[in-house]
């Protein structure tokens, strides 16, 4: 399963507990109907929660780096432990056992 980092940024702005401040539109701005394949889009984005306001484009593709970056910097540790482990002296087998990985 792909992860939705777009969906996962826009979660980190608005502070509203938990609660999804956007929605996504259903129609364009001519009216016509935006097919669900593509109304997942920055610029389809529509504001739910009163209150709520839409972060800039660079803000959200920031906080999808930094989500990205988190990842990358996970699985290296990851990486690293396990060579480190193995360094040590252990097998993959006692490695797995000891961390799942």
């Amino acid at each position: 399963m792909n992860r939705d980092y777009l969906q996962e940024a826009l979660t980190k702005f608005n502070n509203t507990n938990g609660v999804n401040w956007y929605g996504w539109k259903k129609v364009d701005s001519d009216g016509n109907k935006i097919p669900n394949a593509d109304r997942m889009t920055y610029a389809n984005i529509k504001v739910i929660k009163e209150g709520a306001t839409i972060p800039s484009e660079a803000d959200v593709n920031a906080k999808i780096q930094e989500i990205k970056d988190a990842d990358t910097a996970t699985t290296n540790k990851k990486a690293s432990g396990k060579a480190k482990l193995k360094e040590l002296g252990l097998d993959n087998a006692e490695i797995k056992a000891l961390i799942g990985i």
